[in-house]
């Protein structure tokens, strides 16, 4: 027998989904849609639903608004059956049921992200742990530190205990072998990085070393590099270098697929910073791309960097990046459809409703609160006075009433100024929220649980009346 759903909404939204509803036949359920007597559908809360909703027929679940608040769990207790969240969106609810997309699972990778404090010999210890507990927070697996040329670390084995203590697997990585000594010595876990002439070191320590090649582009010494350490049984990482742009980087990747076919098991590094750092584009893209390479060549770990502004969430974003390549890689997919994280200024599907699905839910407005709301033609602000379009903020000024009422005139300003940054990039929009950035910009954690506080433009007016 298919699952019977009771779909809760408000008036204006009641005709929308139907029409969502209807498109995605047939599927594997059945429905009632079930108006619940408030006009906005994400006002909704779950004490409303307790006190209105007095008969659910057939329903084995009942499916409310993605921003209805309230104990969800308690309303399940007293209905008899799970009431649970939809999307924010009603024209989302197709993707909610896997008829659009998929449904991912990106708690899966196999990708080492090796996260490099450049500055290492410039922080205290205290500068490093902080450092090095922001970038396990966005997703990396080793903390790498950086030595500068000519610059002493006096506190390097300091800092590896401390970050060792703390529970980090730790790379350090610097062209001098006295630090690469002192390093292995202090217990580090990876050593960046050896040439074929440097390789002893490996006698004298643990620690698990990358390997470079002895001069730029020369593959040969480090095939000779790698066939020593098999022969030896050590692990290692091997690196033919990742250069930048109209510096070689095309025939980089060429080595990258040589070593690759020369050894079709060995643990490859790639050193990203080259692309993320040295390149002005948004290091969002960049990731996904590169990560998608990394993705097809089996390559093991990367090494990151956040040292330009511009990049300073590339590690967040290639923890992303390599979660979808995974999953699209194991479903033999191409990378969409499994998260919208890396469209950080555009979106696969900016403007959910159309110019005339607004006009006709404007039609339907009979009170003087003003809603907004974003289509591929503009602006659209209204309420039961009209409906006004544009596409700056100063055309829709005319028709706007709030004198004295400065709290409302500010949230509008702030409204309209995100509606038309949604517009002009392509973006959700949605009123009362901030706009969604992907990675780029984590978002606050909200409770919908509870029930937001008054916000500051209330607050204010509250506190005037008293």
């Amino acid at each position: 027998m298919p699952e019977h759903i009771l779909f809760l909404t408000g008036k204006l939204a009641e005709k929308s989904l139907h029409k969502v509803l209807e498109s995605m036949q047939p599927t594997g359920f059945t429905y009632d849609i079930r108006q619940v007597g408030i006009s906005v559908a994400g006002l909704m809360t779950a004490d409303l639903v307790r006190r209105r909703v007095n008969d659910i027929g057939q329903a084995t679940r009942i499916l409310v608004p993605g921003r209805c608040r309230g104990n969800l769990d308690g309303l399940s207790a007293h209905f008899g059956v799970t009431v649970a969240r939809g999307p924010d969106e009603l024209k989302d609810i197709p993707q909610h049921f896997g008829h659009a997309g998929k449904t991912a699972d990106l708690s899966r990778y196999d990708v080492l992200i090796f996260a490099e404090i450049v500055e290492a010999t410039q922080l205290d210890i205290p500068g490093i742990l902080a450092r090095a507990h922001r970038y396990r927070n966005d997703g990396a697996d080793v903390i790498d530190l950086g030595c500068l040329p000519d610059t002493p670390f006096p506190h390097l084995e300091e800092a590896l205990r401390e970050l060792k203590g703390a529970g980090f697997r730790v790379s350090v990585d610097s062209l001098d072998p006295d630090d690469l000594r002192r390093a292995g010595a202090a217990g580090a876990d990876y050593l960046l990085s050896l040439k074929e002439d440097t390789l002893w070191l490996t006698d004298e320590v643990a620690s698990t070393p990358v390997l470079i090649p002895a001069a730029p582009g020369d593959l040969d010494s480090l095939f000779r590099a790698i066939d020593r350490m098999e022969r030896q049984g050590r692990a290692y990482f091997a690196d033919p270098i990742l250069d930048p742009i109209h510096f070689g980087f095309t025939e980089s990747i060429v080595r990258y697929a040589e070593v690759r076919k020369r050894f079709p098991a060995a643990p490859i590094m790639m050193g990203v910073g080259n692309l993320t750092e040295l390149t002005e584009a948004d290091t969002t893209g960049i990731n996904a791309l590169l990560m998608g390479v990394v993705s097809e060549l089996r390559v093991s770990a990367i090494l990151a960097t956040e040292v330009s502004p511009h990049a300073r969430t590339a590690v967040r974003e290639a923890d992303l990046a390599r979660r979808i390549m995974f999953a699209a890689r194991d479903e033999s997919s191409l990378p969409k459809g499994y998260s919208g994280g890396l469209t950080t200024t555009h979106e696969r599907k900016p403007f959910p409703d159309t110019e005339d699905e607004i006009a006709e839910l404007a039609r339907a407005i009979k009170d003087p609160s003003y809603r907004i709301q974003v289509s591929s033609a503009g602006i659209h602000l209204y309420n039961r006075n009209g409906l006004f379009t544009g596409t700056d903020p100063f055309d829709l000024y005319p028709h706007i009433r709030v004198d004295g009422d400065e709290g409302h005139a500010f949230y509008l300003g702030v409204e309209l100024a995100r509606a038309q940054i949604a517009w002009q990039l392509g973006k959700r929009y949605r009123q009362d929220e901030e706009l969604a950035w992907g990675v780029a910009v984590e978002r606050r954690a909200e409770d919908l649980e509870s029930f937001k506080p008054p916000g500051s433009t209330v607050s204010h007016k509250l506190r005037m009346k008293r």
